[in-house]
C-alpha cells in the first residue's frame, strides 16, 4: 500500500510560538464572551444586589472550570482522532459500536453548532461595534456590522494565510487587556473575590427565583469551548492546555473587574455595557477598536470551523458532495462558496431580525448546549469503549448530562424570545444529514454485485477483439465495492451488455472513506495481467479526493515498476511513444419509481433525490477531468416484496 504524501499532524510540539497560535486561533470564541456576558446578567435582574453579582460571577468561574477546563480541557481533548478533535472526529472513532443510533447523535450536535456558527459572528460583531454609543449615541450600529461582516466572509474566498499570522499577537493582547482591565475595577468593590467560593453561586440560584435565566446569561461564558475541542487538530493538546491556563486567567480577572465595577456603580441604565464601563473614557475608542477585531478573528475561526465541519460531514455521508477550494497555502484550510453564501446570509438575517446584541443573546446559548449534550453523549461511549470503568463512565455521564441538561433548560426559556431561530437551522441542517445519511446506506444496501472472477475471460476477449471499436485506451470505472474480488453488476453491464468497451487496460477505482482525517493512500489488485486492475483508495474524512491526480501519480507509480505500459497500442502513435487516452465512467443510480418497497424507504429516496441538488456532481466532486467523463444514469429498483409475475393466457 502507498500513500499520496499527505503529511498526518498526529502531534504538536509544546513551544512558544505553537502557544501564540493557539491563543490567535482557538481561544476567538470563549474570548470574545465579557463582550456580553455580564451585561445580559444584568439584564436578567435589573433591581440587582452586591449579593446577586457576586454569586452570578461564581457561576461564571465554576463553569469555566467545570465545563471548560474538566470536560474539554482535561477530558475531550485526550479524545482524539489521530491528532484531529471536534464532535465528528469523535463520531469517526466510535461509529463503528453497536450502537447504531449514534449517527443520529453526531448529526444533531453538528448541525447545532453550525447555527452557533451563524449567531455567534452576528452577536460578537454587534456587541463591539455598539461600543460606539459610548462615543456618539446616534452611531448606526446595524449598517456598521452589516458591512463588517461582509467584509469578513467575502476575504473567505482569498485565504486566511496573510491575516492568520497577526492573530496570534492580537489575542495575546486581547486577553491582556481584558486581565488589566479587570484587575484595574477589582478595588471597587473588593468583596467580589468571594467569587471563588461556590457557595455564593449556590446561594444566589437559591434565592433569585429567576435562577434558570440568569443560568442562562451565565452559559455564554462558556459557548466557546466546543470550537477549542473542533480546532484540537490545528494546534494539539498541550499547546491548548498550555494556553488556557492564560486565557483562563484573564478572562476570571475581567468578570472579577465587571462585577465590582457593577456593584460599584449601583443601579445601571439598560443600555450601559459592563465590558465598556470599565474602561477609561480616553481608551474607549482603542477599547472599541480591539473589540471589534478579537470579534473579527472568533468570527472567522467559527467560519472556517463551519467549513471543516461539511468537509468531515461529506466524507462520513452526512451530506452531499460540495463545491471545496483550497485558497492557502495551509494544509487544511479550506473555502466552501455554498456554506460561506449560507453562513453570510444568515448572519444578515440575525442581524437585521434581532438588531441589538441583547436581543441576540436571547437567540445565543440554546443550539451550543445540544452540541455540548451531544457530545458528552459520544463521549461517553467513547471512555467506555477505551476501556474506562462502567461506573466512573455512568459517573461521567450523569455529571456534565445533569448540568449541561440544566443549562440546556435555562436557555429553552429563550426559545421563544429568538432561540427559535437558532433550532430552526440547526434543525433543517439536521434534518438534511440524517436523510442523506440514512438513504446513502440504502442505497448502497441495494446495489447488486457479483464476482469479477467470473468475468476475466470475457473482458479479456472484448479487450482482444478487433471487431469491436476501441472505445478507450485506459478506460476507469468508479466501484463502490468493498474488495477487489467483487463487482457491481451495472459496472458488468456497461463494459459488455450496453456497449462492449474495448479498451487496453480497464480499472476499477475504489473510494474508501475512512476514520483516520488525514489519510491518502491506495494499493493495486491486478486481477487480470496487463488487462484488469482494481485500485483501492484509502481516503480520510478531512481528505477532499482528487481522482485525476490520484490515479495519474498510482499509473506513473505502475509505469515505474514495470507492472504496466501506457504507450498507446495504436501503431502510428506507440511508433512516437505517445501515451494511450483515459475515459472515465460514472454511473449514476436514480431511484426508480417501479420500486416496490416500504412507504417510509420510498419517502426517504424521495427527499434524497431532492436534497441531492444541493451538492455538485459526482464527477466534479471527485476532481474528475469533465471533458473525458461519460454519465451513464442507471435505475436504482429498491425490492423488499417479491414482484407479481405476469402469466400466460
Amino acid at each position: 500500500m502507498k500513500s499520496t504524501g499527505i503529511k498526518s499532524h498526529t502531534s504538536h510540539r509544546l513551544s512558544a510560538l505553537g502557544l501564540l497560535v493557539t491563543i490567535g486561533i482557538v481561544f476567538g470564541d470563549i474570548g470574545t464572551s465579557p463582550l456580553y456576558v455580564m451585561k445580559a446578567i444584568t439584564h436578567v435582574n435589573p433591581t440587582y444586589d452586591a449579593d446577586y453579582i457576586i454569586g452570578a460571577v461564581s457561576c461564571i468561574i465554576w463553569t469555566l472550570t467545570l465545563q471548560t477546563t474538566l470536560k474539554y480541557v482535561v477530558i475531550a481533548l485526550r479524545a482524539d482522532n489521530k491528532g484531529e478533535g471536534g464532535i465528528l472526529a469523535l463520531y469517526a472513532l466510535v461509529r463503528r459500536l453497536r450502537h447504531k443510533w449514534l449517527y443520529v447523535v453526531a448529526a444533531i450536535g453538528a448541525s447545532a453548532l453550525i447555527a452557533d456558527g451563524i449567531i455567534t459572528p452576528a452577536v460578537t460583531v454587534t456587541s463591539a461595534i455598539e461600543g460606539l454609543r459610548a462615543v456618539n449615541p446616534s452611531a448606526p450600529v446595524v449598517a456598521i456590522t452589516l458591512v463588517t461582516i461582509t467584509i469578513i466572509f467575502v476575504v473567505q474566498r482569498f485565504g486566511t494565510d496573510a491575516i492568520g499570522r497577526c492573530f496570534g499577537p492580537f489575542m495575546l493582547a486581547w486577553f491582556l487587556m481584558l486581565g488589566v482591565l479587570g484587575v484595574l475595577n477589582i478595588g471597587d468593590f473588593p468583596g467580589i473575590m468571594k467569587s471563588f467560593n461556590p457557595w455564593y453561586a449556590v446561594k444566589m440560584l437559591v434565592d433569585y427565583p429567576g435562577w434558570f435565566l440568569v443560568l442562562g446569561a451565565v452559559f455564554l461564558c462558556t459557548t466557546g469551548a466546543e470550537a477549542l475541542y473542533s480546532d484540537l487538530g490545528h494546534c494539539g493538546r498541550l499547546n491548548i492546555t498550555v494556553s488556557w491556563i492564560y486565557v483562563k486567567i484573564m478572562l476570571i480577572l475581567n468578570y472579577l473587574g465587571q462585577g465590582a465595577w457593577i456593584i460599584g456603580q449601583g443601579e445601571l441604565s439598560a443600555s450601559v455595557n459592563p465590558f465598556y464601563g470599565i474602561m477609561p473614557h480616553w481608551f474607549l475608542v482603542p477599547g472599541i477598536i480591539m473589540a471589534t477585531g478579537a470579534a473579527i478573528i472568533a468570527s472567522q475561526a467559527l467560519i472556517s470551523g463551519s467549513f471543516t465541519i461539511f468537509s468531515e460531514a461529506i466524507n462520513l455521508n452526512f451530506w452531499p458532495r460540495l463545491k471545496i477550494k483550497y485558497p492557502g497555502a495551509l494544509r487544511g484550510q479550506l473555502y466552501v462558496p455554498s456554506i460561506n453564501l449560507f453562513l453570510y446570509l444568515g448572519c444578515v438575517v440575525a442581524v437585521l431580525l434581532f438588531r441589538t446584541s441583547a436581543r441576540m443573546e436571547a437567540a445565543y446559548g440554546l443550539a451550543i448546549t445540544v452540541t455540548m449534550l451531544m457530545t458528552t453523549i459520544l463521549l461517553g461511549c467513547y471512555l467506555r469503549h477505551k476501556g474506562l470503568n462502567r461506573y466512573v463512565t455512568g459517573l461521567f455521564l450523569a455529571f456534565f448530562i445533569t448540568v449541561e441538561g440544566i443549562f440546556f433548560a435555562a436557555n429553552a426559556v429563550k426559545f421563544m424570545h429568538g432561540g427559535w431561530f437558532t433550532m430552526l437551522i440547526a434543525g433543517l441542517v439536521c434534518s438534511v444529514m440524517v436523510i442523506w445519511y440514512r438513504a446513502s446506506g440504502l442505497r448502497k444496501r441495494y446495489f447488486e454485485y457479483k464476482k469479477a472472477s467470473e468475468y476475466y475471460d470475457i473482458i479479456s476477449d472484448i479487450k482482444n477483439d478487433h471487431e469491436i471499436p476501441k472505445y478507450a485506451a485506459n478506460l476507469i470505472y468508479i466501484s463502490h465495492s468493498d474488495t477487489p474480488q467483487m463487482v457491481e453488476s451495472k459496472v458488468l453491464y456497461s463494459i459488455i451488455n450496453k456497449q462492449p468497451k474495448r479498451a487496453d487496460h480497464y480499472w476499477l477505482l475504489r473510494m474508501e472513506y475512512v476514520d483516520e482525517p488525514d489519510t491518502l493512500c491506495y494499493n493495486v489488485d491486478e486481477l487480470v495481467p496487463g488487462t484488469l486492475f482494481s485500485v483501492g483508495i484509502k481516503v480520510g474524512f478531512r481528505v477532499q479526493p482528487m481522482l485525476s491526480v490520484c490515479l495519474r501519480q498510482i499509473v506513473e507509480d505502475l509505469v515505474e515498476a514495470g507492472r504496466l505500459d501506457l504507450t498507446s497500442t495504436y501503431p502510428s502513435l506507440r511508433r512516437h511513444g505517445i501515451p494511450g487516452d483515459f475515459r472515465f465512467t460514472v454511473i449514476h443510480r436514480i431511484f426508480s419509481a417501479s420500486s416496490s418497497c416500504p412507504g417510509s424507504d420510498r419517502f426517504i429516496m424521495s427527499l434524497y433525490e431532492k436534497i441531492r441538488y444541493l451538492g455538485i456532481s459526482d464527477q466534479e466532486a471527485l476532481g474528475l477531468d469533465t471533458s473525458n467523463v461519460t454519465v451513464e444514469t442507471v435505475p436504482l429498483i429498491l425490492n423488499t416484496r417479491p414482484s407479481r409475475r405476469i402469466t400466460p393466457i
